[in-house]
């Protein structure tokens, strides 16, 4: 795959240039190059495993987010897509990837997966995503990504919330290139994912090293 090195003053000349312009250089004719996110590495350090199983739903998304194109808002009020770019899946279904195997790799639980093994699981954790968006300043030169999840952990049992948590997580982007924003995702998304590991492994009843 050959990483694209766009820079987001592009970005900039298409909002001047108007709608026309950026629906031209994001025609479905036009090849985009993939990108994808890493599950976080430092994650929280348990004391064994609890005989628990976890089931984590996709999480919602408004329309705007419920794409495999990377957002880029200009202003507070504009929501456009990186040119010549997206992700490898919706962002809904890549962050469920991501929050899979970030629990997965904990070794925390006896099974982490998207439905039950049996009739139902020990827990669900479900979830709203309202922010997944690369900011730019107002002079244009600065670039700021933010991360906002809202997730609830359910027990099956009884179909009550144990917890609920708002994460929200920014990561500075080294430059306005296209690979130094997708790397500022993958700095604000892994820190979103090591907070809301610890937390709904807490609820469930696993112990840590610290």
């Amino acid at each position: 795959m050959t990483l694209i090195r766009t820079a987001l003053p592009a970005v900039f000349a298409l909002t001047l240039a108007g709608c026309s312009a950026l629906s031209s250089l994001t025609d479905a004719t036009t090849p985009l190059d993939a990108f994808e996110l890493r599950a976080p590495v430092a994650l929280p350090a348990v004391q064994g495993s609890v005989r628990r199983d976890l089931v984590i739903e996709t999480p919602t998304a408004g329309g705007a987010l419920d794409t495999d194109r990377i957002m880029i808002r200009p202003g507070p009020f504009q929501a456009q897509y990186l040119p010549g770019a997206r992700w490898t899946d919706t962002a809904p279904v890549m962050l469920q990837n991501l929050m899979l195997r970030s629990f997965e790799d904990t070794n925390a639980l006896r099974y982490v997966g998207r439905r039950p093994l049996g009739g139902t699981g020990d827990y669900v954790l479900v979830s709203e995503l309202t922010d997944f968006q690369a900011e730019l300043a107002a002079e244009g030169q600065a670039v700021t990504t933010r991360v906002r999840l809202t997730a609830r952990l359910v027990r099956e049992s009884d179909a009550s919330v144990i917890g609920s948590r708002t994460v929200q997580t920014t990561a500075q982007a080294a430059s306005t290139d296209t690979l130094a924003v997708v790397e500022s995702f993958d700095q604000a998304t892994g820190a979103a994912l090591q907070d809301l590991a610890g937390w709904a492994l807490r609820l469930i009843g696993v112990r840590f090293t610290s």
